[in-house]
């Protein structure tokens, strides 16, 4: 038999691995491993929504005929241990780019047969460099090397049915409450995919930005599991552009496959330079004097900053373990330029709070923002949490939902509460300083500090 081990493809149609192990024939086995490094994470919610998703490919195996066989430990101990059970000639796995899984796979690999195989990604990081085969540092160049190279093929059907599996423990699941705002799962993720393919993808250019509306995909967490591929994605954006009849369609279609052009370069970033993990990737970066102020890293966190738009999207985070990505911008130029706290804390808090957190994303994202990365924003780029707030959630709807005790401020306040006349706190039922928060910092201020130090490092 052959092993399908499933580590973030939990989806039966467009899976890579699995359709090898049956091409090879002899009857596939499907296996996770609760690999111990990932079950002592602190991060709740992603596992939790993991845990869903195994529960979820387990009832889509058994009306298959087969199941899911779960091990709790090392991989390099339970994958040669249950090849070993089942006689299994190869192992068949999707190819992963982060540095723990590609020292993972290299020592099992002296072990026994490990085919790796394309999934994770549309092109791999190999596929797209440079013609002296160095890795693009600049996003442009790289999506533009991206969308030369050939279409990826149509994406392979599920199969209707899996051989029965020979006498195995099965293995448990762990319980944990599920995720509210996201339901695990291929089908939901697909269900996902045709609402937004149907609605929202169209005006995506336009309202993706705005923090209002439904106006991204939130396909992220489906995304980052596998519970959807990306090749799907792009294939099923492709196959709606040849029906747009005008510009602002094509527009939003274009728009809405840079970011999953984006995912990639992170991960090609991941790839090639795995330091970026710990260290700024601009090396004049990593002797920065950040500050550091546990009080002010601990408002941050709890949405407690006094500047709304940036309460609301921590408080957001803090209850659904998603964030838009708007807001994930903006939350993270407050803590990396206006309080001028290492990115590294946000980026580890991000991570342990996301239910889409994903290593090369997010890393990529959080040295963008603090002007340490490859292709990064501008040093004097620092982004204005009142502006923002009114440019991107200009009726307040985004801000009163996660912050009820600003609910009833009239709207020429809400994005600066602390501007608020004594009277109007009174009607609107909220004391500043009391019941929400006078600002950590004036940003005019913070601004300047900023430059000044960011000045100091060119």
């Amino acid at each position: 038999m052959n092993i399908w081990w499933i580590r973030r493809d939990l989806r039966l149609t467009d899976n890579v691995a699995l359709s090898s192990a049956l091409a090879a024939g002899k009857g596939v086995v499907p296996v996770f491993i609760l690999d111990e490094y990932l079950i002592h994470s602190k991060a709740e919610k992603r596992l939790s929504f993991l845990f869903d998703g195994l529960r979820r490919l387990r009832e889509d195996l058994r009306n298959r005929g087969s199941d899911l066989i779960i091990r709790l430990g090392n991989p390099e101990i339970e994958i040669p241990t249950l090849a070993a059970a089942v006689n299994a000639d190869q192992v068949f796995a999707e190819e992963d780019f982060s540095p723990y899984a590609i020292r993972r796979d290299a020592k099992i690999q002296r072990l026994l047969p490990l085919r790796l195989v394309q999934g994770l990604v549309i092109h791999p990081p190999a596929s797209v460099t440079k013609p002296d085969h160095s890795p693009y540092t600049i996003f442009t160049p790289f999506s533009n090397a991206w969308r030369a190279l050939p279409r990826p093929s149509s994406q392979l059907s599920s199969p209707k049915q899996l051989n029965s599996l020979p006498p195995l423990s099965h293995g448990s699941i762990p319980e944990t409450p599920a995720v509210s705002s996201f339901l695990a799962g291929e089908a939901e993720a697909i269900n996902r995919l045709n609402d937004f393919l149907e609605d929202a993808l169209l005006n995506y250019a336009e309202n993706r930005d705005r923090l209002d509306l439904d106006g991204t995909s939130t396909l992220s967490p489906y995304l980052h599991f596998g519970m959807l591929s990306s090749r799907m994605m792009f294939n099923a954006a492709i196959d709606k552009m040849s029906e747009a009849k005008d510009y602002y369609p094509l527009k939003s279609i274009n728009a809405w496959i840079n970011e999953l052009i984006w995912r990639e370069f992170y991960q090609s970033v991941l790839y090639h330079f795995p330091n970026v993990l710990k260290e700024s990737f601009k090396e004049r970066f990593r002797t920065f004097q950040w500050r550091e102020s546990q009080s002010d890293l601990h408002a941050w966190q709890e949405g407690r900053t006094g500047y709304p738009v940036v309460d609301a999207g921590m408080r957001q985070l803090s209850a659904t373990g998603w964030m838009h990505n708007r807001v994930r911008m903006i939350t993270a130029s407050f803590l990396a330029k206006d309080l001028l706290i290492n990115w590294q804390e946000g980026e580890h808090w991000f991570m342990q709070s996301l239910i889409d957190g994903d290593l090369a994303a997010n890393n990529g994202g959080w040295q963008w923002i603090a002007g340490t990365g490859t292709d990064a924003a501008p040093y004097f780029r620092i982004f204005n949490p009142v502006l923002q707030g009114k440019k991107f959630d200009p009726s307040g709807v985004y801000i009163r939902k996660w912050i009820p005790e600003l609910e009833r401020v009239p709207l020429q306040y809400l994005h600066a509460p602390w501007e608020m006349p004594a009277e109007a706190q009174r009607l609107a039922g909220v004391n500043i300083g009391v019941d929400y928060p006078n600002p950590l910092i004036d940003h005019a201020t913070a601004w300047k500090r900023a430059l000044s130090s960011y000045q100091s490092m060119r």
